[in-house]
C-alpha cells in the first residue's frame, strides 16, 4: 500500500534534525507566570481567584466563560499580583492572571481527582476533560471536551491522532510519541471509548520511521487502533488535508470535521487527556521546541504554562554569540506568528519558538505575478491563490466568495513557491478574518 497523502503541498527544508534526538528536559520557572484568559478558542476564562491569594499548583483560577471557553489552572504555587491586561506571543493585550512564584510548586493532590474508570459514564469522562481545561494543543486551542460532543456521536467512526507534525523545525510531538508511547495510547483509547462504533489512527510522516516502528510495534495486537504512514509533505497535518488522508473523505470550509465521521486531535492533546483521566492533572505544561540557527543549544523544555518566553530562550543557552535574531516565531515558519517580545507567557498553544538569525523574507520586495500558476499547483485547498489575492486586494468580497475563498486554510504553500514573493496567504487570510467577523456581527 502507498503513503496517505493529498494532492498539493510543498516541500520546505524541514530543519528538524537540530532537535530531534533532544530528549525531553523539564524546565521549572524562576519568575512570575501570567495566565492570559484567553488562551482558546471561544469566550474568554473567568477569575475565581483575586489579589492577594495563595495558590497551588494545579489550582483552578479561571473557570471556562461558556459552552466553547476553557479552564485555567496554575502551573505554580505563589500569591496572585494582580489581574490585568498583558501581552501575549499574538500581540494582542489580553487580561491575565499574574501569580508571583514563590519557587515551593507546592501541588494540589492530583490523586483526588483520580476515578475509578469502571464506574464512569462518557459525560463523566467529558466533564474531566473539560475540568482539566485541555484545549487543541496544535495551536488552534479548541476546547476538547467540546470536540469531543459532536451532535451526532453514532455517526463518528474516526479519532484521528495528528502526529504528522509537518511544520519544520518542530519535534514537540515526535518527542512525546518516543517518551509516552503508552500514555498516548491510553489516551486515545479513553477517546475512542466515548463512540460506539468509532477506531483510531495514529497518522506519522515517514520522516520519523523510528516513532512509527514504536507505535506499530505496541499496537500490533491491538484491533481498535492502527498507525498510519504519510507521506512527508507540508500541510500534511492540516486537519482537512490529514482528514482526506487518511480516510478519503473530503471537508470543506462549511463543514466541521465530525460531519465527516471524525475528530482530530494533536499528539499532547491526547497525551494531556491520558493526564487527567489517569492522573487527575490539569493541563498546565506542554512540550516547546526551542530552535533555530541563531539558538546557542536548541532543546525539546517540557514547559510551565505562564512561563516567561525569555526564560525558555536562556534554558536553551541564549542565542549566538548573544547576538539577537532578525526573526523570532511562536511556532514553526509555516503557519507560526512574529514575536516581537520575549516578554510574554508560554500558553496551551505555543509549540515552539524558532528564532533565525535573519529574516530572508524581510529583505525580498513583492513584484508583480507572472501568471507560471505554481500556487495553484501546491495550493491543497484546490483554488487559484494568485486571483483570491487580486480579489482581496481590491475589496471584492463577491468575487472572492464566489471563487472560494473561504476554502483557503492559510498553510502558506503559496507565498512560499511564488516566484515574484507576493504576500498571497497574508491578504488571501486578511479578507477572510473580515468576512468570518462581519458573520459574527
Amino acid at each position: 500500500m502507498g503513503l496517505f497523502t493529498f494532492s498539493g503541498g510543498i516541500h520546505p527544508y524541514e530543519g528538524k534534525e537540530l532537535t530531534m534526538e533532544k530528549p525531553v528536559k523539564e524546565y521549572l520557572p524562576k519568575g512570575d507566570c501570567v495566565y492570559p484568559l484567553s488562551q482558546h478558542i471561544g469566550a474568554p476564562a473567568s477569575p475565581i481567584v483575586k489579589k492577594g491569594d495563595r495558590v497551588l499548583v494545579g489550582q483552578k483560577i479561571a473557570e471556562a466563560g461558556g459552552f466553547v471557553s476553557a479552564n485555567i489552572h496554575s502551573s505554580i504555587s505563589g500569591t496572585v499580583k494582580a489581574i490585568e491586561p498583558r501581552l501575549t506571543a499574538g500581540g494582542a493585550k489580553v487580561n491575565s492572571i499574574i501569580i508571583e512564584n514563590d519557587g515551593l510548586f507546592e501541588e494540589i493532590d492530583f490523586s483526588a481527582n483520580v476515578m475509578d474508570l469502571s464506574t464512569l459514564y462518557r459525560e463523566d469522562i467529558k466533564d474531566i476533560i473539560k475540568e482539566a481545561g485541555i484545549v487543541g494543543m496544535g495551536g488552534a486551542g479548541f476546547p476538547a471536551n467540546v470536540k469531543l460532543s459532536p451532535k451526532n456521536e453514532d455517526k463518528i467512526d474516526y479519532i484521528i491522532v495528528n502526529g504528522a507534525e509537518c511544520e519544520p523545525y518542530l519535534t514537540s510531538d515526535y518527542r512525546r510519541i518516543m517518551e509516552a508511547a503508552d500514555k498516548l495510547i491510553l489516551g486515545l483509547q479513553i477517546c475512542i471509548n466515548l463512540f460506539d462504533n468509532a477506531k483510531g489512527i495514529i497518522a506519522i510522516e515517514d520522516n520519523k520511521p523510528e516513532a512509527i516502528k514504536l507505535l506499530t510495534d505496541k499496537l500490533k495486537d491491538n484491533d481498535k487502533i492502527t498507525v498510519n504512514t504519510l507521506k512527508t509533505k507540508y500541510p500534511q497535518g492540516a486537519e482537512r488535508q490529514l482528514i482526506y488522508a487518511n480516510t478519503g473523505r473530503y471537508v470543506n470550509s462549511k463543514m466541521l470535521p465530525a460531519d465527516a465521521g471524525c475528530i482530530v486531535h494533536n499528539v499532547d492533546t491526547i497525551y494531556s487527556i491520558y493526564e487527567a483521566v489517569i492522573e487527575g492533572k490539569p493541563l498546565i505544561s506542554r512540550i516547546v521546541t526551542i530552535t533555530g540557527d541563531a539558538i546557542e543549544n536548541p532543546c525539546n523544555l517540557l514547559v510551565r504554562t505562564g512561563t516567561n518566553l525569555r526564560e525558555l530562550i536562556d534554558a536553551a543557552g541564549g542565542f549566538k554569540d548573544g547576538i539577537m535574531p532578525e526573526k523570532i516565531i511562536s511556532g514553526g515558519p509555516m503557519m507560526g506568528k512574529a514575536v516581537y517580545s520575549l516578554d510574554v507567557p508560554c500558553t496551551k498553544g505555543v509549540s515552539a519558538l524558532l528564532c533565525m538569525s535573519r529574516d530572508e523574507v524581510a529583505s525580498l520586495e513583492p513584484t508583480n505575478c507572472i501568471r507560471c500558476g505554481r500556487c495553484v499547483e501546491v495550493c491543497p485547498g484546490r483554488v487559484v491563490p494568485s486571483l483570491l489575492a487580486k480579489y482581496a486586494e481590491h475589496g471584492d468580497i463577491e468575487q472572492f466568495l464566489k471563487h472560494n475563498g473561504m476554502e483557503c486554510c492559510e498553510c502558506g504553500c503559496c507565498s512560499y513557491i511564488c516566484p515574484a514573493k507576493r504576500h498571497l496567504t497574508q491578504t488571501i487570510a486578511g479578507t477572510r478574518k473580515r468576512i468570518l467577523a462581519n458573520k459574527k456581527k
